[in-house]
Parts: C-alpha cells; structure tokens; sequence
C-alpha cells in the first residue's frame, strides 16, 4: 500500500431537502451527495470483512437530480478488481439512497457515484482494523 492517499474533506454541503444529514462529514457538489465515516477512512472490523476478504461497508448517499443511482471505483495506489456496489431499488428516484460498497481490498480507493449527468467523486481510505492490530468496539 503506498504511504499516502488523497482522501477526500467533507466540505459541508448538504442536500436543502434533508433533515438528518450530518453537516461535519457530508460532501457533495448541489446535486450529490454523501458521507463520509471518520476522516474518511474506513477502519473494518471482522464484522465488515467478507469470505473473499473485500470490505463491504455501508455508505449513504442523497440524490438532488433524478434517477438511479451508479457506483464505480478502482484503487488508487495498487492493482485490485473495482468496486461492486449494491444498491437498492425501493428508494425511488430522488432522495436519500442507501448503498453498499464492497472494496475488493485495504487501499486508496477513488469512488465516483453517477445519477443522469450529475456525479460525484471522492478518495477514501480502506483498512482492515486486523491488519494493524487493532480491536474495534461497536456499541
């Protein structure tokens, strides 16, 4: 893994429509958004890790345009297969849409998320929390 990764700030933009959007980890551009975890790096428990060793973690996302949502990412700092996400149709076209992304490794991942002509694009941080000795508590 290379020594650094350009992860992505919030920047504090959230969607006008939405009540309960974090302000201190949210980006977006007017017409996407989401959030981040921490510093927008990733720590996964074992809880996060699949069979085939890729992280599968929750993200958000709130869409100001209309249409669904698309999710593509490669890895910044190293070879590995894209990202796969999965995303729910019971969200309808506009709004809050709940995602997952599963990371195919730890690394400096580039994600772009896509509604119509509209998208999004940040760098985020992935780690798995036992690959440096670390033991996280949910609560």
């Amino acid at each position: 893994m290379a020594q650094t990764c350009p992860v992505t700030l919030p920047n504090e933009s959230v969607p006008p429509e939405a009540t309960d959007w974090g302000r201190d980890d949210s980006y977006g551009n007017g017409k996407l958004w989401t959030l981040f975890w921490p510093y927008n790096v990733v720590v996964a428990d074992q809880g996060y890790v699949e069979q085939d060793g890729s992280i599968g973690m929750k993200w958000p996302w709130w869409r100001g345009v209309r249409g669904t949502l698309k999710i593509e990412g490669r890895r910044l700092d190293g070879k590995a297969r894209p990202i796969h996400a999965d995303i729910s149709s019971d969200y309808g076209h506009y709004g809050f849409q709940p995602s997952g992304i599963y990371f195919p490794t730890e690394g400096c991942w580039e994600v772009t998320g896509r509604v119509g002509g509209a998208s999004l694009t940040f760098v985020t941080l992935v780690l798995k929390a036992s690959s440096y000795g670390l033991q996280l508590k949910r609560d």
